[in-house]
């Protein structure tokens, strides 16, 4: 363990002035770290995540057994449902996260070269290189593989990153930062370019959020309260994903069993995760032909219907709970599905332009002109067509991993993976030029 882990840990075990002392220890020994990363080859990037997936194998064990402590302390304290299920980490999850890994060591690398050069009348060589943001601050509950998945995509694209996972992981957190510090050790990249807050005294986090001197972004990750939360007392830039209220719209035009398996898979596969579906819309002139095999797939998986009048008159004798206006703006984060039928795809449109969280859409269709339509109309981070909302994933959709989602419209909208952890730099070549 380096000295300036040491001593955060240290501090972390004194009193609650202790715990300032020992998150700006962690957040300037990340910021020394970013700057031998900022300099750091591909190949050595490369080398340090490599060593980071052989070192994640080689504590499965201990993983899986720090895991178990936060199961049996969340079944004390009553976790269940979705969170609990976002928790729990077994062997193939560690797995999981190990290959995940070498995916992302695998990928091109973000960093470096000229894009965009261009050249101006004056002969001067204009263009633009990709360079790390430097030290990313990370806020996340539950969900212990965000801690792996954050480190290396941070890695990757030459940053640092410091921890702050929820207390009801805290033993898995440790065992997976342990094996990551582990892996960087192995390597010629330092160890305190990844950073575990050790303690869970919430106190930390107000600590971490006014650290703008030592760190240049925050991602939280969690649900609606915290991300809020960490907006309102942030003095440091924070990437927002308030939640994920996303929508199916099904197409008159939609084929009965694409849109009964596009449906069901969008709500049912895990409800518990902010790219399931929340709400479907269906065109009226589907209805009748639709909803009911839609209901039947969802209610045999335990679905709780929530509908409109329209919706409520098609499926009769199914049990439809009457929508109110609370169920277009919720995220139900289970197994219960909001459902309104619309005159038109304009008032598809119109619901998701007035209900959504800038998240994820999909449509289910077969007319070109109206996928057209929806693509070009809708403004959410994720639209997709003829597919389930449960892509919008940074692994599903191609980054091998992702740091969060982003529904703020700044330098990364959507998943994110290790390009949108840079930014860009003018870059400049002349031949003696000066300005008049």
């Amino acid at each position: 363990m380096t000295s300036a882990a040491g001593e955060a840990k240290e501090a972390a075990a004194g009193s609650g002035s202790s715990v300032e002392e020992a998150v700006v220890a962690i957040a300037r020994a990340a910021r020394v770290a970013s700057r031998r990363l900022a300099r750091s080859t591909p190949s050595e990037r490369t080398s340090a995540l490599e060593a980071i997936a052989d070192a994640l194998d080689a504590h499965a064990d201990a993983i899986v057994e720090a895991n178990a402590l936060d199961l049996e302390a969340a079944d004390a304290s009553g976790i269940a449902g979705a969170m609990r299920n976002r928790l729990e980490l077994n062997a193939a999850g560690v797995a999981k996260l190990s290959t995940a890994v070498r995916e992302v060591a695998a990928q091109p690398d973000p960093l470096g070269g000229i894009e965009d050069e261009q050249v101006r009348p004056n002969g001067l060589r204009v263009g633009r290189m990709r360079i790390p943001l430097g030290v990313v601050a990370m806020i996340y509950e539950s969900r212990p593989n965000v801690t792996s998945d954050a480190a290396v995509l941070c890695l990757k694209a030459g940053n640092a990153v410091v921890l702050r996972g929820g207390s009801e992981a805290l033993h898995s957190n440790r065992a997976i930062a342990g094996a990551i510090r582990a892996g960087l050790e192995r390597s010629s990249l330092p160890a305190d370019a990844v950073q575990l807050i050790p303690m869970s005294d919430r106190s930390a986090i107000d600590v971490l959020l006014v650290q703008e001197e030592s760190i240049d972004l925050v991602i939280p990750r969690g649900g609606e309260g915290l991300i809020r939360a960490v907006t309102r007392k942030s003095r440091i830039p924070v990437l927002q994903h308030y939640k994920g209220v996303c929508h199916v719209f099904v197409d008159e035009s939609a084929p009965l069993e694409r849109a009964v398996d596009i449906v069901h898979n969008a709500k049912v596969q895990r409800p518990g995760v902010c790219n399931a579906a929340e709400t479907l819309l269906v065109h009226e002139g589907a209805a009748e032909r639709v909803l009911p095999a839609i209901a039947r797939r969802l209610t045999e998986s335990g679905v709780e219907l929530r509908g409109c009048e329209r919706t409520r008159e098609v499926l009769v004798g199914v049990a439809v709970t009457p929508a109110t206006e609370d169920d277009w703006h919720a995220e139900y984060l289970d197994l219960t599905l909001a459902v309104r039928v619309v005159p038109d795809l304009e008032a598809a449109l119109d619901h998701i332009a007035t209900y959504a969280s800038s998240h994820t859409e999909a449509i289910v269709t077969d007319d070109p002109q109206a996928a057209a339509t929806f693509v070009s109309a809708i403004q959410s981070s994720t639209v997709l067509v003829n597919a389930s909302t449960r892509f919008a994933d940074g692994g599903e959709l191609g980054l091998g991993a992702e740091i969060g989602i982003s529904t703020s419209r700044l330098h990364a909208y959507g998943p994110m993976g290790a390009n949108e952890l840079t930014t860009r730099k003018f870059v400049v070549f002349g031949d003696g030029q000066i300005r008049g």
